[in-house]
């Protein structure tokens, strides 16, 4: 496999991750524009805790995952009494105010950034998003994604049914912070080298997009959003400067004749009777 094939992969493969991590709060309705901020506290204590106290890296990035779901739920709490806009303006305040933290942090390197020591070969990144899409599909058949869709379709109906409509909104916001902490902690040990302003609001809007154009209404959507905004760019590179031109018209008349995305419940069904009757 060449260099540049192997590059764009890993990329998908952090693409995904990350969408999915969009993905969680939105099933409940949640619009998380902080989820940079997630995967930036799951790439600093990772990395953190591989340079100073020579964690392996197997270790580290599960704990750093499970720090920034820790810190999704004790905020989600607070958070999610708000709502739409407001909520979306929260969450958005929030990553900022968690990458301005680790700019200011001498200690994992400030603004000169934080070099890790451990690596993540391509093929552990590619596992490990094939895990995250795997524990999704897990997830989408459980009781739990029953709830969210109830939760997000009727809140009121949902808690009149005795489901848990504020623990559910919580659960899900916190797991999307861990899954994204997760990406994160992945993304500086393959890069071995970490610095805050990557982990910026634009990444957060590019994984939104990613969700909303691949679809909310089933557990594939993330999955062909992140794969079509990584790989169609590049499949286009032959047009040179025109490209992301002619990838925003296409995306803007997409959306405006497709506004509920890619992957649809309806669209998931046809194929499902088209496979049975085959």
């Amino acid at each position: 496999m060449s260099g540049y094939l192997t590059g764009v992969l890993v990329v998908l493969a952090f693409n995904v991750i990350a969408a999915y991590a969009v993905y969680l709060p939105l099933a409940a309705g949640q619009l998380n524009l902080g989820i940079a901020g997630f995967m930036a506290i799951g790439a600093y204590a990772s990395a953190f805790l591989t340079n100073e106290y020579m964690w392996p890296m197997w270790a580290a990035i599960p704990l750093g995952a499970g720090l920034a779901g820790l810190v999704g739920l004790l905020i989600g709490v607070p958070v999610l009494r708000t709502h739409g806009i407001y909520l979306a303006m929260a969450t958005f305040a929030l990553g900022q105010v968690i990458s301005a933290v680790f700019l200011n942090l001498e200690v994992v390197g400030g603004a000169a950034g934080y070099p890790v020591t451990d690596y993540a070969g391509p093929y552990v990144v590619y596992a490990a998003a094939a895990g995250v899409v795997v524990l999704m599909l897990l997830v989408s058949r459980t009781r739990f994604a029953l709830c969210l869709t109830a939760v997000k379709s009727d809140a009121t109906v949902a808690d009149l049914l005795g489901v848990s409509v504020r623990g559910m909104k919580v659960a899900a916001f916190a797991l999307g912070a861990a899954v994204a902490g997760f990406g994160g902690g992945l993304y500086a040990h393959h890069y071995n080298f970490v610095e805050a302003q990557h982990f910026n609001v634009l990444l957060s809007v590019f994984t939104v997009l990613y969700v909303l154009f691949g679809g909310t209404q089933t557990v594939w959507g993330p999955l062909v959003g992140a794969a079509f905004f990584t790989l169609v760019p590049e499949l286009l590179r032959a047009s040179d400067q025109w490209r992301y031109a002619l990838f925003a018209v296409f995306i803007i008349l997409f959306m405006a004749v497709r506004p509920q995305g890619l992957v649809t419940s309806s669209l998931f069904r046809l194929f499902r009777r088209k496979a049975e009757a085959a």
